[in-house]
């Protein structure tokens, strides 16, 4: 795109948000060195409590993309939500912590009562839901060599049980289209793909393709209809609204965030704020991005304003080479509070500011 242009345009960048927020969508990584310095980012934009969806696990970087590995659940307890009470809130991933490269189980049953016990203990010490990675149904494998999908029905007492604990499940299926074809030039994701290697599934004979994995998702679903299940990225199919909106349409039991998607829904900003609209009961706010003031001020230009012609963040959450820019959607106060706090505190059953 060109490095310079000539359109003047007004900039409205809000410092606070119009209402708390709850970042229901975020990852400390096992890294708690710097959160006081996340803590007055929270307090000058106004984000009144983040949720750690990985609070039982360590998580590095290896080889353009990232690996999960067990980490402890008392520690992010000890130094994050105990320290600041009430402004940390954590998932943990119960089993679902294993490297790509390693069997996800031996025997499944085994695999599923093991979860069950973390996924008791960790809600007796404050966890408010089971997060899965993006590895089932896309990596992970039994000890046999067969791809563990999400809607195996082996794993179906753990789904039963987070209903029973009532606490959500927050799945992430997929990823965006554009991982799942080559990563050349005509693909709008390759500046990503280039800089993030490992985030490349368009090998078909080694990983199932997209619209498998959003079917597998949805059979999930409407498998177990008394679990809250939480949709990660839009269902990582932002480009096409109409199939989210007759997901939501189809399962009352489930809840969407546009964490890291924003790019998609800036460049169809008609559509993206009709569905907002639509349904305001049914998105919550998240990130999935290193907190700063600017990323923060960016999600609510975003949803506040009708800004035009703006930069979406990178993954990173650095605004550097944007492949597109995107425009503002507008949204009305009433909107926007159950969108940035009264959807997460339904969601989770408690009061967070």
């Amino acid at each position: 795109m060109p490095r310079q242009g000539y359109l003047i345009r007004p900039e409205n960048i809000p410092e606070r948000a119009a209402c708390p927020v709850v970042d229901l969508h975020n990852h400390f990584s096992g890294n708690w060195e710097n959160l006081d310095d996340v803590v007055r980012i929270m307090d000058d934009v106004g984000v009144a409590c983040y949720c750690d969806l990985t609070a039982n696990t360590k998580v590095t970087w290896e080889e353009g993309g990232y690996v999960v590995r067990q980490g402890s659940f008392d520690g992010f307890m000890a130094n994050c939500a105990r320290r600041f009470p009430g402004r940390f809130i954590g998932f943990t991933t119960a089993g679902f912590a294993v490297p790509p490269h390693e069997p996800l189980f031996n025997d499944a049953s085994e695999f599923a009562d093991l979860s069950i016990e973390i996924l008791r203990r960790h809600v007796s010490q404050g966890a408010m839901g089971l997060k899965i990675l993006k590895d089932l149904g896309l990596v992970w494998r039994d000890s046999q060599g067969s791809l563990v999908n999400a809607d195996d029905t082996r794993l179906s007492p753990i789904w039963d049980e987070a209903a029973r604990l009532d606490v959500p499940v927050l799945i992430h299926q997929a990823d965006p289209v554009g991982f799942f074809d080559p990563p050349t030039p005509d693909n709008e994701q390759y500046k990503i793909l280039r800089e993030y290697p490992a985030w490349s599934f368009a090998d078909r004979a080694r990983y199932p393709r997209h619209d498998e994995l959003l079917a597998r998702l949805e059979n999930l679903i409407s498998r177990h209809r008394r679990t809250t299940f939480l949709v990660a990225h839009g269902a990582n199919c932002p480009e096409d609204l109409a199939r989210l909106a007759r997901m939501l349409d189809d399962n009352s039991n489930i809840f969407v965030d546009f964490s890291a998607r924003l790019d998609e829904l800036g460049r169809q900003p008609y559509s993206a704020r009709e569905f907002m609209i639509r349904y305001a009961d049914r998105i919550y706010f998240g990130t999935d991005m290193p907190s700063s003031r600017e990323l923060y001020r960016f999600h609510f230009r975003f949803f506040e304003t009708f800004d035009e012609w703006f930069a979406p963040p990178r993954p990173d959450g650095s605004f550097r080479d944007p492949r597109w820019l995107i425009h503002g959607i507008g949204l009305p106060p009433e909107v926007l509070d159950q969108l940035y706090l009264r959807n997460a505190e339904r969601i989770l059953n408690k009061c967070l500011t």
